[in-house]
Order: structure tokens, then sequence, then C-alpha cells
């Protein structure tokens, strides 16, 4: 695998972005990673090259950047990252107060300048491309999904939060310009993604005939999908990953590696 740790330039100034992909056999389909809340990391890191390897560009861009440079990694006994739920009053507003400076529409335009990257990547093929987030980045996925349907044709959302809202920018009114394929994982005890607002997302999907998965997984919590999590769930990260790989077969058409 190629690893590399560059800056990105976007309207709002650089972005720090970690690049894995394949050495050999490219140009590889282009899949971007839209973090949480904690801020990029090691983890993240791992994620994109566990994708690298099954033979695509993957990029991890810190969406946080307008902010301080965030790395949150607030850890228990057993050394696992903390759920929010369990930190101090300081230390949960010390993490989000970045997020509340970053809206969706900033990402769409960090996004653009991802893609205008890509345009000059001979490792980066100019076809197709998927997206996978996880917290905010859950949401930010249907976002760009909307707003480059030409490119985004296979998204995956877990744990994903405020799909569904009252604000005339809510993700879920993407909908109807969303091309390709979404995967949504959702835990069984999420307040940020309750049955009601899932059951808004397939009605759309169907109305606007978009193939959309939605996976609810038994006794899971938010953040499930992360593996240094405290409340990490193994059954539901492999059952995840085996929906996402299968769409991004289907969307993407991988360059094989050998």
């Amino acid at each position: 695998m190629r690893d590399r740790l560059i800056e990105i330039g976007t309207p709002d100034g650089p972005m720090e972005t970690f690049i894995t992909h394949p050495e050999q056999d490219g140009p590889f389909p282009g899949v971007i990673l839209y973090q949480d809340f904690w801020g990029v990391r090691e983890e993240l890191y791992d994620l994109a090259r566990m994708v690298g390897m099954a033979g695509y560009y993957v990029m991890v861009p810190d969406l946080l950047h307008r902010a301080e440079r965030i790395r949150t990694d607030i850890r228990d006994a057993d050394n696992r990252m903390m759920s929010s739920w369990k930190l101090t009053k300081e230390q949960f507003e010390r993490a989000l107060r970045p997020l509340m400076q970053t809206t969706d529409d900033m990402v769409i335009r960090d996004t653009a300048a991802l893609l205008e990257f890509l345009r000059q990547e001979s490792a980066a093929g100019p076809g197709p491309m998927g997206a996978f987030g996880y917290c905010f980045g859950g949401r930010l996925i249907l976002r760009v999904a909307g707003a480059f349907p030409e490119r985004f044709r296979a998204c995956a959302g877990m744990h994903g939060t405020n799909l569904v809202s009252g604000e005339p920018d809510s993700a879920h009114l993407s909908m109807p310009t969303v091309r390709g394929e979404l995967y949504f994982g959702f835990a069984e005890h999420d307040d940020w993604a309750t049955p009601a607002m899932q059951a808004v997302l397939k009605a759309d999907a169907e109305r606007y005939g978009v193939r959309a998965w939605l996976e609810r997984h038994p006794g899971a919590h938010h953040g499930y999908a992360l593996p240094n999590r405290d409340i990490f769930d193994k059954r539901a990260f492999y059952r995840d990953w085996e929906m996402i790989f299968a769409m991004f077969a289907r969307q993407l058409a991988p360059t094989p590696t050998g």
C-alpha cells in the first residue's frame, strides 16, 4: 500500500488529507471517508487502508480544518476511546466545539476541492466514486451524494446523526438527486437516529427510486462501527462491510490488484 499525508487547498484554507491506495494496477476508483466529530486519527486511517487494499484510492480529509487542529483521544481504563456520554461536561463541550463551527455546506465545498484534486491524480480513476462516514460523517455522505450525483454512486453512513431535521438543508432532502446506491447502518440504541427518522429515509428512497439499504443492528449503540470505541460491535461492523463492499463492487467496478 502507498500512504501519504498532504494538504489540499480549499476555499477556506488548506485541508490536511490522508491518502492510501495499492501500489500497482491502478487507476483505482476514488472513495472518501467522512470522519466523526472526534477528529481524524490512526483509527480512521486504518479503515481507509482496509478499503484501499480491496482496490480503491481512499482519502480521509480533515473536515474540521477551519478550527484548531483537532485530535481528540480520550480513553478508558481498557485503552478504548470513550463514548461522548461518558465524558465530563467540559470534555464533551471541548470535543464538540469544532463541529459546531463546521456546516454541511462547508464540507460540500471541501468535497468539490477533493474532486478537483482527484482529476490530476494518475492513481485515481475518473469514473464513479464511493464514500463512507461515521456520526456526522454518516449524514454528510447523503449530502455529497445529492450534491455530486455524477461522481458519487456508492455511499455508506454508519450511525449517522440528524439525517432528517426540520431545517431547509436537512440531509434527507438530498434524496431526489441521488444516483447509484446508499447504505445506512443504524444502532438499536441511538437518540440521533430514531426509528421514525429511519422510516422517513426509507420512504424518501422509495419515492425517488433510490436503491437504499437500511440495516438496524440489535443491541448496538451509537458509535458501534468504530473498532477502537468502548461500544464497538464486531458483528454489526462486519455486517456493514459485507454490504458496503458488495455495493462498491456493483457500482464502482474496482480494478483487480495483483
